[in-house]
Protein backbone atom coordinates (compact mmCIF):
# COMPACT_ATOMS: atom_id res chain seq x y z
CA UNK A 1 0.00 0.00 0.00
CA UNK A 2 1.01 3.43 -0.81
CA UNK A 3 2.52 5.66 1.68
CA UNK A 4 -0.32 8.65 2.30
CA UNK A 5 0.24 12.06 0.64
CA UNK A 6 0.10 15.54 2.42
CA UNK A 7 0.82 18.70 0.61
CA UNK A 8 1.32 21.82 3.45
CA UNK A 9 0.59 25.37 2.56
CA UNK A 10 2.24 28.07 4.43
CA UNK A 11 2.16 31.59 3.09
CA UNK A 12 3.86 33.72 6.02
CA UNK A 13 7.39 32.00 6.57
CA UNK A 14 9.32 29.72 4.80
CA UNK A 15 10.17 26.37 5.65
CA UNK A 16 11.68 24.92 7.65
CA UNK A 17 12.35 28.38 9.42
CA UNK A 18 8.57 28.05 10.65
CA UNK A 19 9.87 26.10 13.38
CA UNK A 20 6.35 24.50 13.87
CA UNK A 21 5.40 23.47 10.53
CA UNK A 22 8.74 21.25 10.26
CA UNK A 23 7.98 20.09 13.14
CA UNK A 24 4.88 18.80 11.54
CA UNK A 25 6.24 17.55 8.79
CA UNK A 26 8.82 15.57 10.44
CA UNK A 27 6.34 13.89 12.35
CA UNK A 28 4.29 13.13 9.07
CA UNK A 29 7.47 11.34 7.80
CA UNK A 30 8.22 9.30 10.69
CA UNK A 31 4.51 8.08 10.61
CA UNK A 32 4.95 7.44 7.12
CA UNK A 33 3.59 9.83 5.18
CA UNK A 34 4.95 11.43 2.23
CA UNK A 35 4.86 15.25 2.58
CA UNK A 36 5.28 18.24 0.30
CA UNK A 37 5.41 22.01 1.74
CA UNK A 38 4.68 25.08 -0.49
CA UNK A 39 5.93 28.06 0.86
CA UNK A 40 7.64 31.33 0.06
CA UNK A 41 11.27 31.41 -0.76
CA UNK A 42 14.23 32.96 2.13
CA UNK A 43 17.08 34.44 1.03
CA UNK A 44 19.17 32.37 -0.69
CA UNK A 45 16.42 28.94 -0.73
CA UNK A 46 16.15 27.66 -4.35
CA UNK A 47 12.90 27.28 -5.63
CA UNK A 48 12.88 22.76 -5.25
CA UNK A 49 14.72 20.93 -2.59
CA UNK A 50 14.33 17.69 -0.09
CA UNK A 51 15.42 18.55 3.05
CA UNK A 52 14.92 15.20 5.78
CA UNK A 53 12.55 13.90 2.91
CA UNK A 54 10.21 16.53 2.54
CA UNK A 55 9.52 18.24 -0.36
CA UNK A 56 9.64 21.92 -0.53
CA UNK A 57 8.54 24.13 -3.60
CA UNK A 58 9.03 27.37 -3.18
CA UNK A 59 7.77 30.43 -4.98
CA UNK A 60 9.37 34.48 -4.91
CA UNK A 61 7.53 36.42 -2.12
CA UNK A 62 5.35 38.61 -3.10
CA UNK A 63 6.54 42.62 -2.08
CA UNK A 64 6.45 43.85 1.14
CA UNK A 65 2.58 44.92 1.37
CA UNK A 66 1.88 48.66 2.46
CA UNK A 67 -1.77 49.63 2.78
CA UNK A 68 -5.22 47.73 2.51
CA UNK A 69 -4.06 47.12 -1.01
CA UNK A 70 -0.99 46.23 -0.68
CA UNK A 71 -2.23 43.22 1.25
CA UNK A 72 -4.85 42.45 -0.88
CA UNK A 73 -1.97 42.25 -4.09
CA UNK A 74 0.05 40.00 -1.70
CA UNK A 75 -2.64 37.53 -1.03
CA UNK A 76 -3.80 37.69 -4.67
CA UNK A 77 -0.45 36.86 -5.60
CA UNK A 78 0.83 34.13 -3.03
CA UNK A 79 -2.56 32.28 -3.79
CA UNK A 80 -1.83 32.37 -7.53
CA UNK A 81 1.50 31.11 -7.01
CA UNK A 82 0.41 28.76 -4.51
CA UNK A 83 -2.25 27.08 -7.21
CA UNK A 84 -0.17 26.96 -10.08
CA UNK A 85 2.30 25.23 -8.03
CA UNK A 86 -0.17 22.74 -6.38
CA UNK A 87 -0.07 21.61 -9.59
CA UNK A 88 3.26 21.09 -10.08
CA UNK A 89 3.33 18.70 -6.25
CA UNK A 90 0.08 17.27 -7.73
CA UNK A 91 2.06 16.07 -10.80
CA UNK A 92 5.35 14.98 -9.27
CA UNK A 93 3.97 13.60 -5.96
CA UNK A 94 0.66 13.62 -5.56
CA UNK A 95 -1.31 14.26 -2.07
CA UNK A 96 -4.55 13.17 -0.62
CA UNK A 97 -4.80 16.11 2.03
CA UNK A 98 -4.01 19.57 1.74
CA UNK A 99 -2.90 21.28 5.17
CA UNK A 100 -3.18 24.67 5.44
CA UNK A 101 -1.59 26.87 8.23
CA UNK A 102 -2.63 30.71 7.92
CA UNK A 103 -2.68 33.29 8.09
CA UNK A 104 -4.13 34.25 5.86
CA UNK A 105 -7.86 32.44 5.69
CA UNK A 106 -7.67 32.52 2.03
CA UNK A 107 -6.63 28.95 1.14
CA UNK A 108 -10.47 27.41 1.19
CA UNK A 109 -11.18 28.31 -1.47
CA UNK A 110 -8.08 26.24 -3.05
CA UNK A 111 -8.89 23.44 -0.54
CA UNK A 112 -12.56 23.14 -1.95
CA UNK A 113 -11.24 23.21 -5.75
CA UNK A 114 -9.17 20.09 -4.89
CA UNK A 115 -12.07 18.89 -3.04
CA UNK A 116 -13.23 17.82 -6.68
CA UNK A 117 -10.42 15.66 -7.19
CA UNK A 118 -10.74 13.89 -3.51
CA UNK A 119 -8.56 15.73 -1.53
CA UNK A 120 -9.49 16.07 1.81
CA UNK A 121 -8.73 19.68 4.15
CA UNK A 122 -7.08 19.86 7.33
CA UNK A 123 -6.60 23.48 8.71
CA UNK A 124 -3.82 24.59 10.98
CA UNK A 125 -5.21 27.31 12.74
CA UNK A 126 -2.35 29.64 13.38
CA UNK A 127 -3.61 33.13 14.07
CA UNK A 128 -6.71 34.51 15.32
CA UNK A 129 -7.18 37.11 12.39
CA UNK A 130 -10.03 39.70 13.46
CA UNK A 131 -8.28 39.79 16.57
CA UNK A 132 -5.19 40.84 15.03
CA UNK A 133 -7.10 43.20 12.80
CA UNK A 134 -8.73 44.59 16.82
CA UNK A 135 -5.21 44.54 18.04
CA UNK A 136 -3.71 46.70 15.29
CA UNK A 137 -6.56 48.99 14.70
CA UNK A 138 -8.80 48.78 17.34
CA UNK A 139 -12.40 48.67 16.91
CA UNK A 140 -13.39 50.14 13.76
CA UNK A 141 -15.85 53.22 13.91
CA UNK A 142 -15.91 54.12 9.83
CA UNK A 143 -17.88 51.79 6.90
CA UNK A 144 -14.54 50.99 5.60
CA UNK A 145 -12.98 49.81 8.72
CA UNK A 146 -15.80 48.01 9.33
CA UNK A 147 -15.92 46.12 6.10
CA UNK A 148 -12.35 44.69 6.27
CA UNK A 149 -13.35 42.88 10.00
CA UNK A 150 -16.70 41.58 8.21
CA UNK A 151 -14.42 40.33 5.27
CA UNK A 152 -11.59 38.85 7.87
CA UNK A 153 -14.63 37.45 9.40
CA UNK A 154 -16.25 35.93 6.22
CA UNK A 155 -12.80 34.43 5.86
CA UNK A 156 -12.29 32.68 9.12
CA UNK A 157 -15.98 31.27 8.72
CA UNK A 158 -15.24 29.68 5.41
CA UNK A 159 -12.10 28.18 5.93
CA UNK A 160 -13.82 26.49 8.92
CA UNK A 161 -16.45 25.33 6.97
CA UNK A 162 -14.00 23.94 4.56
CA UNK A 163 -12.40 21.97 6.60
CA UNK A 164 -12.92 18.13 7.53
CA UNK A 165 -10.43 18.84 10.65
CA UNK A 166 -9.07 21.82 12.61
CA UNK A 167 -5.97 21.86 14.34
CA UNK A 168 -5.70 24.47 17.08
CA UNK A 169 -2.46 25.64 18.36
CA UNK A 170 -4.53 26.36 22.12
CA UNK A 171 -7.76 25.75 23.91
CA UNK A 172 -8.47 29.70 23.17
CA UNK A 173 -8.22 28.76 19.39
CA UNK A 174 -10.54 25.81 19.81
CA UNK A 175 -13.04 27.86 21.55
CA UNK A 176 -12.82 30.11 18.71
CA UNK A 177 -13.58 26.89 16.14
CA UNK A 178 -16.54 25.50 18.36
CA UNK A 179 -18.10 28.81 18.71
CA UNK A 180 -17.52 31.22 16.34
CA UNK A 181 -16.71 28.91 13.41
CA UNK A 182 -19.06 26.16 14.23
CA UNK A 183 -17.31 22.85 14.03
CA UNK A 184 -17.65 19.63 15.91
CA UNK A 185 -16.17 19.07 18.61
CA UNK A 186 -14.97 15.42 17.29
CA UNK A 187 -13.56 17.90 13.99
CA UNK A 188 -11.22 19.62 16.04
CA UNK A 189 -8.00 18.85 17.85
CA UNK A 190 -5.51 21.08 19.99
CA UNK A 191 -1.43 20.61 19.12
CA UNK A 192 0.75 23.42 21.17
CA UNK A 193 3.42 23.82 19.74
CA UNK A 194 6.22 23.04 22.06
CA UNK A 195 9.69 22.82 21.19
CA UNK A 196 11.77 19.66 20.59
CA UNK A 197 13.44 19.33 24.14
CA UNK A 198 15.95 16.88 23.18
CA UNK A 199 17.55 19.34 20.38
CA UNK A 200 16.49 22.49 21.81
CA UNK A 201 18.44 22.34 25.08
CA UNK A 202 21.06 24.57 26.79
CA UNK A 203 24.58 23.91 25.16
CA UNK A 204 28.19 24.60 26.69
CA UNK A 205 30.53 27.31 25.48
CA UNK A 206 28.38 29.96 24.44
CA UNK A 207 29.05 32.43 27.65
CA UNK A 208 31.31 34.77 26.21
CA UNK A 209 28.05 36.53 24.40
CA UNK A 210 27.09 37.41 27.32
CA UNK A 211 30.77 39.34 27.80
CA UNK A 212 30.71 38.99 31.62
CA UNK A 213 27.79 40.49 32.45
CA UNK A 214 23.94 39.76 31.66
CA UNK A 215 22.38 39.02 28.48
CA UNK A 216 19.14 39.65 28.01
CA UNK A 217 17.13 37.86 24.88
CA UNK A 218 14.14 38.46 22.48
CA UNK A 219 13.04 35.76 19.69
CA UNK A 220 10.92 36.32 16.96
CA UNK A 221 8.92 37.92 14.19
CA UNK A 222 9.41 41.99 14.62
CA UNK A 223 6.42 42.57 13.31
CA UNK A 224 3.52 45.88 14.31
CA UNK A 225 1.82 43.46 16.64
CA UNK A 226 4.88 42.34 18.30
CA UNK A 227 5.75 45.11 20.41
CA UNK A 228 9.66 44.69 20.38
CA UNK A 229 10.12 48.10 20.91
CA UNK A 230 9.23 47.58 24.59
CA UNK A 231 12.62 45.87 24.89
CA UNK A 232 14.57 48.63 24.10
CA UNK A 233 12.61 51.01 26.33
CA UNK A 234 13.24 48.49 28.92
CA UNK A 235 16.86 48.58 28.08
CA UNK A 236 17.04 52.53 27.88
CA UNK A 237 15.46 52.56 31.33
CA UNK A 238 17.83 49.81 32.87
CA UNK A 239 21.27 51.49 31.27
CA UNK A 240 20.35 55.23 31.17
CA UNK A 241 18.00 55.78 34.15
CA UNK A 242 19.00 53.02 36.85
CA UNK A 243 22.93 53.07 35.40
CA UNK A 244 23.25 49.97 34.86
CA UNK A 245 26.50 48.73 33.00
CA UNK A 246 26.05 45.20 33.25
CA UNK A 247 23.53 44.54 31.07
CA UNK A 248 23.21 43.85 27.09
CA UNK A 249 20.63 42.83 25.34
CA UNK A 250 20.32 40.63 21.65
CA UNK A 251 17.34 40.45 19.66
CA UNK A 252 16.72 37.72 17.10
CA UNK A 253 14.79 37.09 14.19
CA UNK A 254 13.14 39.65 11.56
CA UNK A 255 10.13 41.12 10.71
CA UNK A 256 8.38 44.38 9.06
CA UNK A 257 9.46 46.73 11.83
CA UNK A 258 13.13 45.54 11.81
CA UNK A 259 15.05 48.83 10.41
CA UNK A 260 12.36 51.05 12.85
CA UNK A 261 13.95 49.20 15.39
CA UNK A 262 17.81 49.70 14.45
CA UNK A 263 16.56 53.46 13.83
CA UNK A 264 15.09 53.53 18.18
CA UNK A 265 18.33 51.64 18.99
CA UNK A 266 20.20 54.45 17.68
CA UNK A 267 17.87 57.50 18.71
CA UNK A 268 18.17 55.96 22.16
CA UNK A 269 21.99 55.47 21.77
CA UNK A 270 21.53 51.62 22.46
CA UNK A 271 23.68 50.31 19.74
CA UNK A 272 26.91 49.79 22.07
CA UNK A 273 24.49 47.45 24.11
CA UNK A 274 22.21 46.29 22.15
CA UNK A 275 22.55 43.82 19.07
CA UNK A 276 20.22 42.50 16.03
CA UNK A 277 21.07 38.97 14.93
CA UNK A 278 18.81 39.44 11.33
CA UNK A 279 17.07 36.15 10.71
CA UNK A 280 18.54 33.61 13.67
CA UNK A 281 19.04 29.73 12.39
CA UNK A 282 19.26 27.18 15.17
CA UNK A 283 22.73 27.74 15.85
CA UNK A 284 22.15 31.25 16.72
CA UNK A 285 19.43 30.63 18.66
CA UNK A 286 21.18 27.59 20.77
CA UNK A 287 23.95 29.74 21.36
CA UNK A 288 22.29 33.18 22.51
CA UNK A 289 19.59 31.65 24.73
CA UNK A 290 22.10 29.33 26.49
CA UNK A 291 24.29 32.04 27.48
CA UNK A 292 21.56 34.64 28.38
CA UNK A 293 20.08 35.42 32.32
CA UNK A 294 16.46 35.87 30.77
CA UNK A 295 13.84 35.93 27.79
CA UNK A 296 11.80 38.55 27.52
CA UNK A 297 8.38 38.68 25.85
CA UNK A 298 7.21 42.26 25.51
CA UNK A 299 4.27 41.46 23.44
CA UNK A 300 1.16 43.94 24.82
CA UNK A 301 -2.37 42.76 26.39
CA UNK A 302 -4.71 42.64 22.90
CA UNK A 303 -7.33 40.71 21.62
CA UNK A 304 -4.81 38.67 19.79
CA UNK A 305 -1.67 38.44 21.85
CA UNK A 306 -4.27 37.29 25.06
CA UNK A 307 -5.49 34.11 23.44
CA UNK A 308 -2.67 33.40 21.36
CA UNK A 309 0.60 30.98 22.19
CA UNK A 310 3.62 32.23 22.28
CA UNK A 311 6.35 29.97 20.85
CA UNK A 312 9.27 32.04 22.21
CA UNK A 313 8.37 31.92 25.80
CA UNK A 314 8.68 28.05 25.73
CA UNK A 315 11.88 28.36 23.53
CA UNK A 316 13.25 30.14 26.85
CA UNK A 317 11.94 27.51 29.05
CA UNK A 318 14.02 24.93 26.89
CA UNK A 319 17.11 26.28 27.40
CA UNK A 320 16.49 26.63 31.03
CA UNK A 321 15.53 30.62 31.25
CA UNK A 322 12.95 32.45 33.41
CA UNK A 323 10.71 34.97 31.31
CA UNK A 324 9.65 38.78 31.99
CA UNK A 325 6.51 39.07 30.18
CA UNK A 326 3.21 40.81 30.33
CA UNK A 327 0.25 39.14 31.99
CA UNK A 328 -1.09 37.29 29.27
CA UNK A 329 -3.64 34.22 30.11
CA UNK A 330 -2.47 31.87 27.67
CA UNK A 331 1.28 32.57 28.59
CA UNK A 332 -0.08 32.05 32.01
CA UNK A 333 -0.84 28.48 30.57
CA UNK A 334 2.81 28.15 28.72
CA UNK A 335 4.99 29.28 31.43
CA UNK A 336 3.11 28.83 35.03
CA UNK A 337 5.24 29.75 38.12
CA UNK A 338 8.53 29.69 35.34
CA UNK A 339 7.97 33.51 34.48
CA UNK A 340 7.37 36.71 35.75
CA UNK A 341 4.30 38.90 35.15
CA UNK A 342 3.57 42.86 35.06
CA UNK A 343 1.16 44.90 33.79
CA UNK A 344 0.33 45.14 30.11
CA UNK A 345 2.39 48.41 28.84
CA UNK A 346 3.83 49.19 32.25
CA UNK A 347 7.90 49.89 30.66
CA UNK A 348 8.45 50.77 34.27
CA UNK A 349 7.50 47.30 36.52
CA UNK A 350 9.08 45.39 33.22
CA UNK A 351 12.50 46.50 34.11
CA UNK A 352 11.64 46.31 37.94
CA UNK A 353 10.76 42.62 37.14
CA UNK A 354 13.88 42.18 34.95
CA UNK A 355 16.10 43.86 38.07
CA UNK A 356 14.76 41.33 40.20
CA UNK A 357 15.96 38.62 38.25
CA UNK A 358 19.44 39.71 37.50
CA UNK A 359 19.98 40.99 41.49
CA UNK A 360 18.73 37.35 42.74
CA UNK A 361 20.89 34.84 41.47
CA UNK A 362 18.97 32.28 43.73
CA UNK A 363 15.85 33.68 42.12
CA UNK A 364 16.93 33.12 38.65
CA UNK A 365 18.60 29.39 39.25
CA UNK A 366 15.43 28.58 41.15
CA UNK A 367 12.88 29.45 37.60
CA UNK A 368 15.68 28.17 35.18
CA UNK A 369 15.37 24.58 36.46
CA UNK A 370 11.49 25.00 36.57
CA UNK A 371 11.40 26.33 33.34
CA UNK A 372 13.46 23.55 32.05
CA UNK A 373 11.31 20.60 34.04
CA UNK A 374 8.44 21.82 33.40
CA UNK A 375 8.90 21.92 29.86
CA UNK A 376 10.61 18.71 29.11
CA UNK A 377 7.51 17.04 31.10
CA UNK A 378 4.76 19.04 30.12
CA UNK A 379 5.40 21.09 26.93
CA UNK A 380 7.69 18.84 24.91
CA UNK A 381 7.07 18.20 20.80
CA UNK A 382 6.72 14.77 21.36
CA UNK A 383 3.20 14.13 22.97
CA UNK A 384 1.82 16.91 20.71
CA UNK A 385 3.05 15.04 17.13
CA UNK A 386 1.17 12.32 18.54
CA UNK A 387 -1.79 14.05 18.57
CA UNK A 388 -1.41 15.78 15.65
CA UNK A 389 -0.38 12.45 13.65
CA UNK A 390 -3.91 10.88 15.10
CA UNK A 391 -5.55 13.85 13.38
CA UNK A 392 -4.21 12.33 10.08
CA UNK A 393 -4.91 9.15 10.92
CA UNK A 394 -8.36 9.87 12.15
CA UNK A 395 -9.11 11.53 9.01
CA UNK A 396 -7.82 8.84 6.64
CA UNK A 397 -8.61 5.91 8.33
CA UNK A 398 -5.22 5.20 9.26
CA UNK A 399 -3.15 3.92 12.36
CA UNK A 400 0.37 4.98 12.31
CA UNK A 401 0.93 3.33 16.01
CA UNK A 402 1.81 5.37 19.10
CA UNK A 403 5.12 6.72 18.17
CA UNK A 404 7.52 8.37 18.55
CA UNK A 405 6.73 10.58 15.52
CA UNK A 406 10.33 12.31 16.81
CA UNK A 407 13.88 11.75 15.39
CA UNK A 408 15.36 9.43 17.25
CA UNK A 409 18.65 10.46 15.93
CA UNK A 410 18.14 14.45 16.15
CA UNK A 411 21.28 15.85 17.49
CA UNK A 412 21.99 19.88 18.33
CA UNK A 413 22.52 22.24 15.63
CA UNK A 414 26.37 22.53 14.55
CA UNK A 415 28.03 20.45 16.81
CA UNK A 416 27.22 21.81 19.86
CA UNK A 417 27.69 20.23 23.30
CA UNK A 418 24.73 20.07 25.68
CA UNK A 419 24.96 20.25 28.83
CA UNK A 420 23.70 17.68 31.30
CA UNK A 421 21.25 17.71 33.51
CA UNK A 422 24.18 16.96 36.56
CA UNK A 423 25.94 20.36 34.69
CA UNK A 424 22.85 22.63 34.45
CA UNK A 425 22.48 24.38 37.71
CA UNK A 426 26.02 25.11 37.07
CA UNK A 427 25.20 26.68 33.99
CA UNK A 428 22.22 28.88 35.15
CA UNK A 429 24.73 30.00 38.36
CA UNK A 430 27.16 31.16 36.09
CA UNK A 431 25.13 33.42 33.41
CA UNK A 432 25.56 37.21 34.32
CA UNK A 433 29.26 36.57 35.69
CA UNK A 434 32.64 36.81 34.79
CA UNK A 435 32.56 32.79 34.70
CA UNK A 436 30.47 32.86 31.94
CA UNK A 437 32.92 33.52 29.51
CA UNK A 438 35.26 30.23 30.97
CA UNK A 439 34.19 27.18 28.74
CA UNK A 440 33.82 23.98 30.28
Amino acid sequence: MSAPRVLVIVQNLPVPLDRRVWLECRALVAAGYRVSVICPRGPGDPAREVVEDVALYKYRPAPEARGLLGFVVEFVYSWVRTALLSLVVRRERGFDVIQACNPPDTYWALALLWRLRGVRFVFDHHDLNPELYLSRFGEPSGPGGRAQLGGLRWLERRTFRAAHRVISTNESYRSVALTRGGVPRERTSVVRSGPDTRVMRPVAGTGDLARGGHLLVYLGIMGPQDDVDVVLHVVDELVHRRGRDDVRAALLGFGDCLEELRALSTRLGLDDVVEFTGRAGKETIADYLSAASAGLSPDRKTPLNDRSTMNKTMEYMAYALPTVTFDLDETRVSAGDCALYVPSGDVGAFADAVERLLDDPELRTDMSLRARRRVVRELDWQPQARTYVATFDDLLGRDSGPGPFVDAAAALPGGRVAVGDDELEDLVRARGTLAAVVEP
